[in-house]
């Protein structure tokens, strides 16, 4: 490195410093630094280059959003980085093994079903929607199962619950809102 470029790169203290204070060329500063070892690391554990960038990205934004959560008193900030890229690297061969459980139970989905009907992308798209369905509270989970699989009307649902309409309304609304939100964390 020359000295030149040597001059301009923050020390880690600097760099923990302008963390913590918010300041955007620290975070380009921290990728610059330790970037190809989050990468190398990622790479090394899930063996596809295109997951090893997604837990870059991931690391680096975990970086910027818990910029005030480190202390220097328990370690470095490049073993601060090391901790977050392990978690990361961990959440995604969750997230993979995850969806190798989907995949498998789209499958066995499609073997059941109707010959017919082959269009794996609808079963695992079934499969993902009913298990997050599933995991609604009670009453949102009863309004979309009444609307989507009964095939009923907001004010058919309010008849049949004894639900007032506005509450139906509520519960539609919120189950929905957290549908979209469970699916979007999981890429789907």
């Amino acid at each position: 490195m020359s000295p030149q470029h040597s001059a301009v790169l923050p020390s880690d203290e600097e760099l923990a410093r302008g963390l913590a204070d918010g300041d955007e060329s620290c975070l380009t500063a921290a990728y610059q630094r330790w970037s190809a070892l989050v990468h190398a690391l990622a790479w090394r554990s899930l063996g596809d280059a295109r997951e090893a960038e997604d837990v870059t990205q991931q690391v680096f934004l975990g970086v910027w959003r818990g910029r005030r959560t480190f202390r220097p008193e328990r370690g470095t900030i490049g073993g601060w980085i090391v901790g977050i890229t392990r978690r990361k690297i961990a959440d995604a061969l969750s997230a993979r093994t995850r969806r190798v459980a989907l995949v498998t139970a789209a499958g066995s989905a499609l073997a059941l079903a109707d010959p017919a009907a082959r269009h794996p992308e609808a079963v695992l798209d079934r499969v993902l929607v009913g298990r997050e369905l599933a995991r609604l509270p009670g009453p949102q989970q009863r309004v979309l199962r009444l609307a989507f699989y009964e095939d009923l009307t907001q004010t058919q649902i309010a008849e049949h619950t004894g639900w007032p309409l506005g509450t139906v309304k509520s519960h539609s609304r919120r189950g929905l809102h957290q549908l979209r939100r469970c699916l979007r964390q999981q890429d789907v």
